[in-house]
């Protein structure tokens, strides 16, 4: 007999009861909250929407760096049954307004600082501002918003006149409502917004408590929470899950990253290529390229044992605890994750995207196939006539799947298939035990004169096997493949100019060994400047030409 899906606000509501004393939300180095004190501040803030007139199904947009309050405003306005609208901090003024309005927003929580920035005027549904940071209302033009929170405390007091404590706690269980829209560019630079049900993200916090970790733990907190992979992952599933969190409040330095992990010491981590590949750069490569680890390489009776070292030293970078790391977002360099492997690292690259809120595939390390993303959490199926050999449009259905774009319904159907499958518009193959290896995007492919397709990521992973490369992007100019490539600065600052003169045709020379007629780099341009990325880490290839 199959046991109905449980809303994830009442394992939620569970945490608060069982958990009332333990921390839950904290800012590393700052602040902290217990799940008792942070139900607290929500029930608060319940009050203040009910006087101020605000409704379920409002929208109530949140622009902030991540936070311990953040998580405050987000759960309460989610378990008030309001609509949730997280909205990425570095966004620029002009672009967090269109989404604001788009979204029909009434009431927005922002850091002062950005807020500053934005034209109330362009902003006329918006009823006040909320300090994201703060206990305050920093602006309104609504006399009632503005005595609902002069008066939020003495109201809560008049709600719970002997205290407010933990088992006061009742969320709601409605699974089939929107609880949060979340904008996407994705990487064509078109935003839509994403709408999630409360039982879509009830299903991802179910299969993470059942295929990552179920218990109590310590959690560091890197991701852009407004970033559905970071929300759910690191925010909503280890919240319902009794973990305490702690927000870094940025993207890691390295010193950072290292200063938080040996502090808090976490047994999971949940990141992104881009934050594992500063790990390499500045902690695995130059463990492995000095001159005694060379010299041990050549020796096969100890490369063995010499690359357990190196993983037993990342480990305890992270703290000494680490039983998983789990890598999503953006694909992960090859050459990275070839010394991953070598070195232990107890770690498995992930699938998905907003719209699956987000997982679509995942499998837990000592089960993940090396350059795939692991296995489907719910359907998937590849839309090609050999799946296993031909690359397909990679096509989902569950019950993570999105409602569909807030007002725009051409984007629904396009969407979707006539017989009702999700279209990631991404190109795949799934092998016959059911790992799922990314081939690139749609949009991204190139067809060569002769008819092939040509897979500009495949292109890329063979670039990146040259030393002297440190990030690539291919693209298609009048038919010829061009490659543009991020070298490495601090080998290319030990050459003379006439062997930095080299350096583009000897990548484009040494790819072009590696890959078939079709295929074959035209022309290696060198960039000065890293690729910009999305807040996951995909390059936005839509940016070069």
């Amino acid at each position: 007999m199959e046991i109905a899906l449980k809303h994830y606000l009442k394992k939620l509501e569970e945490q608060v009861h069982l958990r009332a004393d333990r921390p839950a939300l904290c800012d590393y180095g700052g602040r902290a909250y217990t799940y008792a004190q942070a139900a607290e501040e929500m029930e608060r803030l319940h009050v203040f929407f009910q006087a101020a007139g605000i409704h379920k199904g409002d929208k109530i947009s949140l622009c902030a760096r991540n936070s311990a309050r953040w998580a405050i405003y987000f759960l309460a306005v989610n378990t008030y049954e309001a609509v949730i609208v997280p909205i990425l901090p570095n966004f620029t003024a002009e672009g967090a307004m269109q989404l604001i309005r788009h979204s029909d927003s009434v009431l927005l929580i922002a850091d002062p600082d950005i807020w500053e920035h934005m034209d109330s005027g362009m902003l006329p549904q918006i009823r006040g501002v909320v300090n994201a940071r703060e206990d305050e209302l920093i602006w309104s033009r609504d006399s009632i918003l503005e005595q609902a929170w002069e008066d939020k405390d003495k109201l809560f007091e008049e709600c719970y006149p002997e205290g407010f404590v933990a088992q006061d706690v009742v969320y709601p269980d409605h699974m089939e409502d929107v609880a949060i829209i979340n904008y996407t560019s994705g990487t064509s630079g078109d935003p839509k917004g994403v709408m999630l049900s409360y039982g879509s993200m009830s299903d991802i916090v179910e299969f993470c408590q059942k295929k990552i970790y179920n218990a109590p733990e310590q959690l560091v907190s890197m991701l852009p929470l407004a970033h559905i992979y970071g929300l759910a992952m690191e925010f909503i599933y280890p919240c319902c899950t009794g973990f305490t969190i702690h927000f870094l409040g940025k993207t890691p330095s390295p010193t950072l990253l290292m200063q938080s992990m040996q502090e808090i010491k976490p047994y999971l981590i949940i990141t992104v290529p881009l934050i594992m590949e500063k790990v390499y750069t500045n902690l695995i490569r130059p463990l492995l390229g000095s001159r005694s680890a060379k010299a041990l390489l050549t020796i096969p009776g100890l490369r063995a044992s010499f690359y357990k070292s190196v993983g037993k030293k990342v480990l305890e970078y992270f703290g000494g605890r680490v039983q998983t790391i789990i890598i999503g977002g953006a694909p992960l360099d090859w050459k990275v994750e070839s010394v991953f492997k070598k070195i232990g690292l107890p770690y498995a690259v992930g699938y998905g995207m907003t719209e699956a809120c987000p997982l679509l595939a995942l499998e837990m390390p000592d089960s993940y196939v090396s350059g795939s993303c692991g296995k489907p959490i719910h359907e998937i199926r590849i839309d090609s006539s050999d799946p296993e050999r031909v690359p397909g449009e990679i096509q989902s259905r569950g019950p993570n799947i999105t409602l569909g774009y807030y007002k725009n319904p051409e984007a629904d159907k396009k969407a979707h298939t006539k017989d009702g499958w999700f279209r990631t518009g991404d190109l795949g193959v799934m092998d016959e035990d059911g790992n799922i290896f990314i081939r690139g995007r749609i949009k991204a492919l190139i067809l060569s004169a002769s008819g092939q397709n040509i897979y500009p990521e495949e292109v890329e992973q063979v670039l990146s096997r040259h030393p002297m490369v440190e990030e690539s992007l291919v693209l298609d100019r009048d038919g010829k493949v061009v490659a543009l490539v991020y070298p490495r600065v601090d080998m290319l600052a030990r050459m003379s100019d006439e062997e930095q003169e080299g350096v583009a045709d000897d990548i484009r020379n040494q790819a072009n060994k590696h890959l078939p007629n079709f295929s074959q780099v035209f022309r290696v341009e060198l960039v000065e400047i890293p690729f910009e990325r999305t807040a996951k880490g995909s390059i936005k290839r839509h940016l070069y030409k």
